[in-house]
This record gives structure tokens, sequence and C-alpha cells, in this order.
């Protein structure tokens, strides 16, 4: 391999696996000193077309406490069919299906290039993916004829086994029933009771058959059943006596498609009236319960999807996030730092509870929230992150964003299968001189206490195994290890510590799957070789693992103190590997493999994830779990946005995310991942408004607009979700979060500043930003001087 970043791709290819360190500290001691965490992102989904089918079980070892799988790492003795464990070294026999096993004839999990490796349990048998809609009816004509024109689109998209079923709320919470040959019937429960697993399993007569169900509905107003024949009446007799009562409610797909597009059609807006000056009362939290209860005792432990769209925030009953008064806003930042939220905490315990059982029966949750005032999602942040779900954040159900967001919900790969896998769980092994630390990313723990765990916690702590109910190929997951071999026990020379992924879901298609991934780094003595430990640095990697650690530290610590461990961290990583003469800044030099890194953190600091200034609590939760889910690339887009140049000079060029950078005569794209954006400069924009494009002697001037948009239109087919569109000029509105991202090298306060000519070559000078940010060049001389200081 030519270099070490040739090699970290390679490994990024193949395994879906990102080091920060790829040359590991031998010791506990010499780990610390290296400020970073040794730590990896894993994409345990990560699409790939060469990975061998095999359709067996993978072969175990057999002491109890590992349990380790048989991978390219194992020591084989191939005359006494025997592989020792590298992790527990435990020595195990062949099973009977390898005795043609020789080293010219290697089965696939002993083969070097197939360090991951996919197996298709074929005695495991999986119930078909379940779907339950749960419609918010709180809202405008327009929106709820949108969400249904969209859902009617996923009925053509899901497979037709699949089981769908239907839940609609606004004040009250009525579960349809799919089954009625006929009639519309629907069970309706009041929005103010929170109900357990059992309550409903027993005014639903879920799992009773035999018995009419009428009879097994208690008679209260919060479980009474209505028809369209007698509103109001309990009509439980017209439902025979040997029915499968669970049917009614979640069925295939094939049976129930034309019913269900029927009833989707005669949903109305919620007819509770609305005084002036109230909010509509809804009932998101009541909602949300009983679809965790439905699920929960109809398929336990079985993939499934719950599908809430909600328009509003719940405004009465468990999960309530705001009174039915207009007059009183929804909490704020402000609010919840003034500790003045009223009933905000007592909401998080509610969806915190729900979000826990959902992922324990292997259940995810979706919320795709669209209004022009904040819905809850601070307080349902649970639901998506212990579950793997789709969070989605929109103005209205009517746009463009929502719309092709929720279509590519079920895009599918080149096998036309679903992207998203059901029901999985990650357990990750080490060789003895690691322990794994935490992990975060969209997870919760399964509470698998192994010799494997580390005292240090980080993310989701105390655990080798997590459940993720939800996994898609961009899904990815930050897993932080502590190195615990003692300075006075070296490792033999040339030694290899080896991790163990293994992730276990269920495939769209029906199977259950298992993905093993081992990968394996080399131990270095870092105190007499500190060179080779730099040189394998993955200063990508690291800036992502340490942005998913503030955001992570961001939810319970305050700002500013989270913005101090950043600093202290680069300050710490600057003192032990730039080279620098004592209380000399201008001596300081850092190496090639670590030159971005104090980058992407300067602009960490300033970015959404850790400043919610202008964001409400909602957009704060929705940025922070989007960082904490997806793969390298996406995040560092998100850390660091990405900034492309169209001139009449040449091609589009990649340019510095600096003031320097706009120009009036370019046009700029910015993709933030959440947004797309394309600024026309001062000239640019005054030629576009007179015009020109129009005449055909300025072709080339038409070119240059429709190049951006081409481009733009590229990244927004295939982006999940859809970021927002913004098309802007100078001075215009939306030009804010082009100035607001670019580094301030020339403000209101400087004259010239740094100057377009010490960036891009150009003597042209970019436009002064009204901001009191330091710029990239201030911190970085800040940075220098604390770093070559002793005292610091």
């Amino acid at each position: 391999m030519a270099t070490f970043a040739d090699f970290i791709q390679e490994q990024e290819d193949r395994d879906g696996v990102r080091f920060s360190w790829n040359m590991w500290p031998s010791s506990r001691l010499e780990a610390t000193r290296m400020v970073i965490p040794l730590a990896s992102l894993y994409t345990p989904l990560k699409e790939r077309t060469d990975l061998p089918p095999i359709q067996y079980d993978p072969v175990l070892c057999t002491k109890t406490q590992c349990r380790a799988i048989l991978n390219p790492y194992c020591q084989v003795d191939f005359r006494a069919r025997i592989w020792v464990c590298p992790f527990c070294f435990q020595r195990n026999p062949f099973p009977q299906q390898y005795a043609g096993i020789t080293e010219t004839n290697l089965p696939a999990e002993l083969i070097p290039q197939f360090s991951t490796i996919e197996y298709t349990l074929t005695r495991a048998t999986c119930a078909p993916p379940v779907f339950l809609i749960v419609l918010d009816t709180c809202m405008e004509e327009e929106d709820l004829q949108a969400v249904k024109e969209s859902l009617q689109m996923s009925l053509s998209l899901l497979p037709p086994n699949a089981l769908i079923g239907l839940i609609t709320y606004g004040k009250m919470v009525q579960v349809h029933e799919l089954g009625a040959e006929g009639i519309a019937k629907s069970y309706v429960f009041r929005g103010t009771k929170d109900l357990s697993a059992k309550q409903i399993q027993d005014m639903l007569g879920i799992g009773k058959s035999g018995m009419p169900a009428g009879q097994q509905v208690p008679q209260q107003p919060m479980g009474q059943q209505q028809g369209q024949q007698a509103p109001g009446s309990l009509s439980g007799n017209s439902v025979g006596p040997n029915t499968d009562l669970q049917s009614r409610f979640l069925q295939p797909v094939h049976k129930c498609d034309m019913a269900l597009t029927d009833l989707l059609q005669e949903i109305q807006p919620d007819p509770w009236p609305v005084a002036q000056g109230k909010r509509p009362l809804r009932s998101n939290g009541a909602a949300l319960s009983i679809a965790v209860g439905l699920l929960e005792c109809s398929y336990p432990n079985t993939g499934g999807r719950i599908m809430m769209f909600v328009a509003g925030p719940g405004s009465h009953g468990p999960g309530q996030v705001v009174d039915d008064e207009l007059k009183n806003p929804i909490r704020s930042h402000h609010t919840i730092e003034k500790d003045n939220a009223r009933w905000m905490r007592k909401a998080m315990k509610h969806y915190e509870a729900l979000a826990n059982r959902s992922a324990q029966n292997g259940h995810v949750i979706d919320l795709y929230s669209c209004s022009l005032d904040q819905t809850g999602l601070h307080e349902m942040k649970f639901c998506c992150n212990y579950t793997g779900g789709h969070m989605v954040l929109g103005d209205s159900f009517n746009t463009s964003l929502f719309k092709q967001t929720f279509q590519r919900v079920f895009a599918k790969d080149s096998q036309n299968e679903f992207k998203m896998a059901f029901n999985g769980n990650i357990e990750v092994k080490t060789s003895r001189e690691l322990k794994t630390s935490g992990c975060i990313g969209p997870c919760m723990s399964m509470n698998n206490k192994s010799g494997g765990v580390s005292e240090i916690e980080i993310g989701v702590s105390g655990t080798t195994q997590w459940k993720t109910c939800g996994l898609y190929p961009s899904t990815t997951f930050a897993i932080y290890f502590e190195v615990v071999n003692q300075h006075n026990a070296p490792i033999p020379q040339g030694g290899r510590g080896i991790v163990q992924y293994i992730t276990t879901y269920q495939h769209s298609a029906g199977q259950k799957r298992v993905r093993v991934t081992t990968v394996a780094r080399n131990w270095v003595d870092a105190a007499a070789s500190v060179q080779h430990v730099a040189a394998g640095f993955d200063q990508e990697a690291s800036a992502v693992l340490m942005a998913r650690m503030a955001t992570s530290r961001a939810e319970s610590d305050d700002g500013p103190d989270v913005l101090r461990w950043i600093d202290r961290t680069l300050i710490r990583l600057c003192q032990k590997f730039g080279e620098y003469n004592k209380d000399d800044p201008g001596s300081f030099r850092f190496s090639e493999m670590f030159t971005l890194y104090p980058q992407f953190m300067f602009h960490l600091r300033r970015s959404q994830f850790l400043q919610v200034f202008n964001n409400s609590p909602d957009e704060t939760s929705y940025y922070r779990l989007t960082l904490c889910r997806e793969d390298l690339t996406s995040c560092l887009t998100m850390i660091q946005p990405v900034l492309f140049s169209y001139s009449f000079n040449g091609p589009p060029e990649p340019v510095l995310l600096d003031t320097s950078s706009i120009l009036a005569d370019r046009i700029l794209l910015m993709d933030t991942f959440f947004h797309i954006l394309i600024y026309h400069g001062e000239t640019i924009a005054l030629w576009r408004k007179e015009g020109y494009q129009k005449l055909p002697e300025y072709e080339n001037f038409k070119q240059l607009l429709e190049a951006p948009v081409s481009d733009a239109q590229e990244i927004l087919s295939v982006r999940f979700p859809m970021p927002r569109y913004i098309d802007t000029e100078h001075e215009g509105s939306q030009a804010r979060f082009l100035l607001s991202k670019v580094n301030p090298s020339q403000t209101h306060n400087t004259a010239l500043g740094y100057g377009g000519g010490s960036f891009g070559g150009s003597e042209e000078v970019g436009t002064a930003v009204i901001t009191d940010d330091v710029s990239l060049q201030v911190f970085m001389e800040h940075l220098k001087k604390l770093a070559v200081t002793p005292s610091s």
C-alpha cells in the first residue's frame, strides 16, 4: 500500500471501518497521552457488491464467555482440524462440514480479503415486517391531503406480505379496523389516558379469539368501538365468534390495500372545535403509547415500524409539551436554561419510557414533523435515538422536501430489496489488551456486562452489545475503546490488536442475517516511536468521533463547558504532536496528518450542534441526532460545509469556506448536508436581473447560471433526508445561511483583514461579514500561543 491514506480508504471501502488511530499505543499510559481516544466509526450495512452469499450458520468459539466468530485472524491447525480463537485463545474443533479444509482450500471466512462476511441463517424464520401508521389529523386540509397521497403512494412500494395498520388522532385516538368487510370501524381512546400494553390488549381484544369482540371491550368511553352503522354504540357483535381478532388491526398489504386506500381518502381534519386564541387539543403522547402497546402485544421482538406524522405540539394528555393557550409559547432554549419549561421533564420521561419499550421489542419509531411551530421533537428525540428511526423536520407536508424524503424511505438496492433492515443488534469483541467504553449512535444498551466492558463511560456504555431496531446503508456507529494493557507488560513486537463487530438483523427480504467484520491493527511503543503513531492518525475520522462526543456532552453539560473541553483537547493534541520551540508561536508546525483537524474543530465550535442561538430545541435535537448516525463523509459535510465556485474562468472548483471566496463575479454552491445553497455574487445577480441569460449572444452566461443548479439537483436527488434548497444572491435575505458558515476572515471590524490574495491567489477581496466571531486565522494564532506555552 502506497500511503496510510490509501490504506485507510481501502479499509473503509472493504469493511466500513475508520479508526481514529491506525497504529495503536501499546499501553494504557501511552494511550491517555494520545489525547484523542482510540475509537472507530463502523457502518454495518455498508453497501457491497462483492460479499460472498453464505447460506449456513457462522462457526462460533466454544467458550461460553467468548462466542467470537471464525475469521481470517484465527490460527488454524489443518492437520488436527482445529482453530484458535484470537480473543480468548480457546482451541476449537471445526464442524463436520469443514472436513475438506486445507491451506489451499479455505472457506470464505478464513480468506484475508473477506474480513467482512455476511451469513444468511437458513433455519431462522422471520415474520414479515410491520408498518403501523400514526397520523395526526389536527392539520390544514391541504396538508392532510398531501400526507394521505404520500401514504397511498407508499402502499404500492411495500412488499405484498408486509403487515400494515392505521391509527389516527386529534383530541381522541382512533385505532382503525382493517379486517371489517363493507363497514369502517375504529376503537376510540381518550387522549388524556396513558394505557399499558396489557390494557390495550384487553380493550382491543387482541389474542382472545373465540369470544365475540363486543364482550372483550370494557364499557368505558376510552375504549369504545365505533362503526358507521351505529355511531357511538358498541357494535362488536357484528364480528363472528371465530374471528382472528389480531389480524383486524394489522393486515397484509395485499389483503387490505383497497380498504386502506378508501379509509385514507375518507379521513377528515379533526372535527373537535378550536376556539380563537387556542391550540387544537392534540394527543401525541397517547397516540404513540397506543401504537407501541399494539405492536408490543401483537408482534414482540419482530421487525416493525411505527411511522408517526406530527403536525403540531402535544397539547394535552401524556407527553404534553405546551397547553392549549396560543398566548403561551412552547419552550425555548432560554426557558430550558432557566429551568422554566413546565412540561418538558415529564414529557421526556414519557417518551423515553416508550422508546425503551419499543426498542426492546425490535420496533422502529419514525417521526415526520412538519409545522411552522415546534412539535416537541426535543422531548420525543429518544424515540428515534433508541430505535434507529428517521427524524424528518419540515414546514409543511405539502412540500417536495417531505414528499420526496418520504418516498426515499422505501428506496431499493440493486437486488430490488429495501435498503432498510429491522430488529438488529451489534456486538463488539476485542482482544485482551482492549475494552469497550461505549457507543454513540442510534441504539440502546443490551446490558451485556462482559469482561470486555471498560470503566470509562462514553455514550451508551456499560455493555458490549447494543440494540438497534432500524439500520440503513448509511447508519454509522461511533464505538470507543480503552487500551488496558499495563505499561510494564509490553506486547511482543509485531503483535496485533483485533476487534470483531457482529451485526445480526432481519433483512427486508425476510431472512435473518449476520454480518461479521473483523479488523486488526499493529501495536506500537508510542514512547519510543511517536512518529509511527502520528503517521496512522486519521484526522477526518477523529473529527467526527470528537464531534459526536461533544454533541453527547452538550445534551447534559452547559455549552461553554463543552467548548472549553474541545479547546483543552486541541491544545493538548498540539503540544503532543506539534513541532515547536518553547515560547515561540512562530516556530509551531503540524505534520500533514494533523493540519485539517484544528480547522474541523474551529467549524464544529461555530456549528448548530453546539451553538443553539437562533435554533429552536426541536431543530437542535434534529441536527444532533443526524450527526450521530450518518456516515463519515456526511458528518464532515455537516461540520465543515463544502463550497464550490463557478466562474467564466474554467470548470467549477472547490474553494475555501471563507469570506474571501464570496466574489462579485462568482456563483457559489454550498452543501451543509441540511441545506443546498446557490449564491449569486453582486455582478452575477445584477446581470441575472437584467435578463442577459435570455439573449442568444450571452449563451455562456446562461450556461454558467445553469451549472450549479444542475449540480444541486444531483445532490438533492439522492440525499436523505432531502435538504432544503435555497437560491439567493448578494444582500439577499437568505444569504445569511452562507455568511453564518464561512470563516469570517473579513468582518465589519477589519478593513481588509486577511484579503483574498492571501488565500486563493486572487487579488480580489471577498465580502465582509458583520460578526464578532473570531476568524480561523486568529483562532490558530491563539492555539499556537497556548500550545507552545508550558503552563497551559
